[in-house]
């Protein structure tokens, strides 16, 4: 007994993207991302206890262009998360429901992440 004239959810693909749901699936993709990072910090945590030699090895990896891609992504994704995580905070106490301010907090924590990916680079030179 199936209804033919039930209307059908549309596809993903009907709705034109917007910067609350990209900023919404950039969250879940960082945390994932981070657990990645976490699992290669604990790697490095375990060379430097094992011997000297693996650590060092570890620090010539991070040393290469693809060493340096890897990590400043890495503290991308943590930046963005952290700023993102402040942001929903302030939603859960229930600030900055509009949509003007939803969208103004969007770009600030897209700004935010950038700036402090920056000043990493910049003071650890």
């Amino acid at each position: 007994m199936s209804n033919t004239q039930r209307p059908l959810s549309p596809h993903l693909q009907v709705y034109k993207p917007q910067l609350t749901s990209m900023l919404s699936i950039t969250h879940r993709l960082t945390g994932l991302y981070l657990s990645l990072g976490l699992v290669i910090f604990v790697y490095w945590l375990f060379s430097v206890a094992k011997s000297p030699t693996m650590a060092d090895e570890m620090v010539a990896f991070a040393n290469t262009t693809f060493g340096c891609v890897l990590f400043y992504s890495w503290v991308f994704a943590f930046s963005y998360h952290l700023c993102n995580g402040i942001r929903h905070l302030f939603w859960d106490v229930g600030k900055g429901y509009s949509i003007p301010a939803v969208y103004r907090s969007g770009y600030a924590v897209i700004v935010g992440a950038a700036v402090l990916t920056a000043l990493v680079y910049f003071l650890g030179r």
